[in-house]
């Protein structure tokens, strides 16, 4: 028998546990789960493979949908 975790796809409404960014990378451990932003998960990210079960990164989306505000004139 496999155990498969499964955990929700990081949303705009997810943020850093640092710093209240928009979360892009979460770390999974034993007694729960951390998220970050590009900038404090890429900081973090060597203590963070020592250390966690699971990483996600998801930095790659960053940038790859333009907020509105970003179109405006």
């Amino acid at each position: 028998m496999t155990t498969q975790m499964l955990t929700p796809e990081l949303t705009i409404t997810d943020r850093c546990d640092r710093c209240g960014a928009q979360a892009f990378i979460r770390a999974v451990f034993l007694a729960g789960e951390l998220t970050f932003c590009g900038h404090h998960g890429r900081e973090l990210l060597g203590s963070l493979r020592r250390q966690a079960v699971l990483i996600e990164d998801g930095t790659e989306l960053i940038n790859a949908k333009p907020s509105p505000s970003a179109n405006s004139d």
